[in-house]
């Protein structure tokens, strides 16, 4: 609680519980869940999916009601600037739209659903004034001009006139904290404001954010899984597990000396930077609960499965009266690279370098227009379709989302034994035992064999994702953003996972992630992509270690560390806008010339636009 010396909290949850009604009767949403809120203070609420971390927020907006949720129990006591304090669960639906938006500011997750389609960012951004605050509408849109700068976005005057289909997505995101702010806030709750972005993005976002809390003093409710982001915001922290507050308390105490099982196990389950240094190979996490036996780094073998070597993939624009090619999307440009037996690849950046273009042109999923690609004895750029197709048994893909690589209609077993059946390479009863051996193997109990995909979680999903990639024994698997959308807990149980099948089925990967932390802890060697390019590729702990190009150390700058005594200052970011990867049909890319700086670690001497 609170020191009596400082100002009352602005807001207070008090043995709040909702629930939802369904077919099988009233489901819990939250349960009991009592904490408060202080003026200038960032309090972070933390929790795996379906923990009630969302709930609590939208109840304190009254928002939960339009989900069909109701607020059975509890208080939720409101300071408001200039009126009494108020409980919002008594207060009527009028009152509570002139706090929304006025008061209380909310910055949901997904950017592009919280901003109208059909008005442009000026527009949305004076409404909420000219409601609320009463200003003109000259007046109105000085305040959205003085918003954009606030947020530092690019040409302020310029994104007034445009749509939210016209900006990239940290872009909409800084639309959003700037109309969540526009009216001063007196409580601002921010919903994984962060989640879908990019980590050089996301740290300015997290710097703007705690900057503008100093300078206007509003209280902050932020809710995340990423303990790293806890670590860089949090002044308190809220632990929730399965719709109660299981733990409270500063974040140097809640990281430093956890007290609850949960809260300790959710904290073992995160990948920290800098946690393998000295560590020249990869290993599976020690996990609170789990017998997991020695766990041995992979060493993997000497010989080279995978050769990519001057792979080039272009998109073509089209434009005018008769869609002619007007110019070409450079998605990836001259990349070399090879992948040992055994061994993992991890390309790294941020969205649009062209990593999953990559992946998916080594599959020829997309054509590439230039380049080789050699698995093994096999040219995959030269085989016919009919080729191409049985040599893609020793190549599997495992997408960013499960339940849009699964069929909804296909039960899991049928899912899992099809590519023995396309293949012909077993019988009905070797079918069977062979799916049920690869359940085994991804720990999911053999009742969901006959189970459907939307009856599992994310992470279920994502197992049964692959045991299907592991049902041919593929010699390479590319993983697309394998583990980035679950949450920690469940994301080192899969990253354990791919690493065991690693170290016993021999299985080569490559890797392709935007986070850091997770690349640090499975790869043997890192290439770090920017517009199309490698501009940095060597040994995993010599790239992480010893960053040389200037992209790959600003990006190691911007990834938040899951320890609050190495946070982030705004001053230690320093990002160059990302220039445009589509180019003119005339233009002539220089090849990918590198400087070996270390045995191994080359780094790109051509110009990348960084």
């Amino acid at each position: 609680m609170l020191d009596d010396a400082i100002p009352g909290p602005i807001a207070r949850i008090e043995g709040l519980r909702v629930e939802f009604q369904t077919k099988d009767g009233p489901v819990v949403g939250v349960e009991d869940v009592s904490f408060d809120i202080g003026p200038g203070e960032t309090v972070c609420v933390v929790g795996e999916s379906g923990s009630g971390k969302s709930v609590s927020s939208l109840s304190l907006m009254r928002l939960v009601e339009y989900g069909g949720g109701d607020i059975a129990k509890g208080r939720m006591m409101f300071d408001r600037k200039d009126a009494d304090t108020i409980d919002l669960a008594q207060t009527g639906q009028d009152l509570m739209r002139s706090i929304r938006g006025n008061e209380i500011g909310m910055i949901f997750q997904e950017p592009m659903t919280a901003l109208n389609p059909v008005f442009t960012v000026g527009r949305q951004l004076t409404e909420g004034l000219k409601v609320h605050k009463r200003l003109s509408q000259k007046d109105a849109n000085a305040r959205a001009l003085e918003l954009l700068r606030q947020v530092r976005i690019p040409e302020p005057e310029r994104r007034l006139t445009q749509y939210p289909h016209e900006l990239s997505g940290g872009m909409r995101q800084r639309v959003v904290i700037a109309m969540a702010l526009a009216c001063e806030p007196r409580l601002l709750i921010a919903d994984e404001p962060t989640t879908a972005l990019d980590v050089t993005i996301q740290a300015e976002i997290l710097a703007l954010m705690d900057r503008l809390k100093r300078e206007t003093g509003t209280a902050v409710m932020f809710i995340t899984h990423d303990m790293a982001v806890v670590a860089q915001m949090a002044d308190r922290v809220v632990v929730m597990f399965r719709g109660n507050k299981v733990e409270e308390g500063p974040v140097q105490q809640i990281f430093e000396n956890p007290q609850h099982p949960y809260t300790k196990a959710l904290l073992a389950a995160v990948p920290k930077l800098g946690e393998m240094r000295g560590k020249a190979l990869p290993e599976p996490m020690k996990l609170l609960g789990r017998d997991q036996g020695s766990i041995a780094p992979i060493p993997g073998t000497d010989e080279t499965l995978l050769t990519v070597k001057g792979l080039t993939t272009r998109f073509p624009v089209k434009g005018g009266f008769l869609r002619r090619t007007v110019a070409n999307v450079h998605a990836v440009e001259d990349v070399s690279f090879t992948i040992n037996k055994g061994q993992t690849l991890s390309l790294v950046g941020e969205s649009g370098c062209g990593k999953s273009s990559a992946g998916r042109s080594i599959l020829r999923l997309v054509e590439p227009m230039s380049g080789e690609v050699q698995l093994g004895d096999t040219n995959v750029l030269a085989l016919s379709p009919k080729e191409l197709r049985t040599a893609r048994a020793d190549m599997q893909m495992i997408f960013q989302d499960p339940f849009a690589s699964l069929n909804p209609q296909m039960s899991l077993s049928e899912q899992v034994a099809e590519p023995l059946r396309n293949f012909g390479s077993r019988s009905g009863k070797d079918i069977q035992d062979r799916v049920e051996m690869l359940f085994d193997r991804v720990e999911l109990p053999r009742s969901f064999l006959r189970r459907f995909p939307h009856e599992l979680s994310g992470g279920q999903r994502q197992r049964v994702a692959i045991a299907r990639a592991l049902a041919l024994n593929p010699k390479l698997i590319i993983a697309d953003e394998a583990v980035s959308a679950l949450d920690v807990s469940v994301q080192a149980q899969v990253l354990n996972l791919m690493m065991e099948l690693q170290a016993e089925l021999g299985v080569s990967f490559l890797f392709i992630s935007h986070d850091m932390a997770v690349v640090e802890r499975v790869s043997h060697d890192v290439g770090v992509m920017y517009l199309g390019r490698i501009v940095e590729l060597g040994p995993r702990n010599s790239v992480f270690e010893n960053p040389q190009h200037p992209y790959t150390q600003a990006l190691m700058s911007a990834v938040p560390i899951a320890d609050p005594r190495q946070r982030k200052s705004e001053k230690d970011l320093n990002f160059k806008p990302i220039p445009s990867p589509i180019h003119p049909l005339d233009y002539v890319a220089q090849p990918s010339l590198y400087k070996e700086v270390a045995p191994g670690h080359k780094v790109l001497t051509t110009d990348s636009g960084y």
